[in-house]
């Protein structure tokens, strides 16, 4: 991996820990989510525009099946996260979110995409899933807590990162399609499939906006901007690889979770 490939999953992993943190403080929902994903189409549009102007792209119908691929799991993939969040510990459920995706994703590539990743970045993806098991602690004070129901929502959302990782990934280094470009049309589908369920709740809109817009504006600028960054360096670095390093914010979300979040077992969860 290049140097600039682990500057961007750096940067993109302190990104990605603090907008899961705003998601886990703001109390979430579906409205929440609907209107992050518009307002983050709106923000990056500009952007997406000038990409398309600039780079003149020639999209076909594997380029736009890609994309929407991308939105449905996507959309899963926040529906479950924001699920997780509201049933348990943001120092559990992205942990075990996080730390189950990799694992699957390097499955994924070695038998689906051919790559051949080394013994130390496949040790290393084992790590993470054992560090992100461990994190999670006693089952029986799983249960105690509460945050047992939240543990499934988590290893779902571990499947849906590591289907949307292996799409994306084939989006951007074989078909070429630009990362930002990618990310905005997944995040544009997510909206159009998001809109019937939140007009079914539009008397909840007004008033998630008023409790929460703070939160609702950061994760509409913090999430694109996190996964654009991890995105780039796909274009040009193996899954097997940028998956597992991307997973170092679980570092930051425990820390996160303890010290901001009040959620306990500091000294535990900061070991592992």
């Amino acid at each position: 991996m290049t140097a600039l490939a682990l500057s961007l999953i750096l940067a993109a992993a302190v990104i990605h820990a603090s907008w899961n943190y705003f998601l886990k403080r703001s109390g979430g929902g579906a409205v929440f989510v609907w209107l992050f994903a518009s307002l983050s189409a709106l923000i990056y549009l500009p952007l997406a525009a000038l990409i398309i102007w600039w780079e003149k792209p020639e999209f076909g119908w594997v380029h736009y099946g890609l994309m929407f691929a991308s939105a449905v799991l996507h959309t899963a993939y926040y529906l479950l996260l924001d699920r997780g969040y509201r049933s348990g510990d943001l120092s559990v459920v992205y942990p075990l979110a996080r730390g189950t995706g990799p694992l699957i994703t390097v499955l994924c590539a070695v038998l689906l995409l051919g790559e051949h990743p080394t013994a130390v970045a496949i040790a290393g993806a084992l790590l993470i899933g054992g560090g992100a098991i461990a994190l999670t602690g006693d089952p029986r004070k799983l249960k105690q807590s509460g945050n047992l129901p939240a543990v499934g929502f988590a290893l779902l959302t571990g499947c849906m990162i590591a289907c949307y990782t292996l799409v994306d990934k084939v989006a951007v280094a074989a078909w070429l399609i630009p990362p930002l470009v990618q990310d905005w049309a997944a995040n544009l589908g997510r909206v159009l499939l998001m809109t019937p369920m939140a007009l079914k709740r539009k008397a909840e809109i007004a008033p998630t906006w008023r409790r929460a817009r703070k939160d609702i504006l950061a994760v509409a600028v913090l999430c694109p901007l996190s996964y654009i960054l991890v995105l780039t360096a796909m274009v040009f670095t193996p899954v097997s690889y940028v998956a597992p390093a991307r997973e170092v914010s679980i570092l930051f979300a425990a820390l996160m979770g303890t010290q901001l979040l009040l959620e306990g077992q500091v000294g535990r969860r900061s070991a592992c």
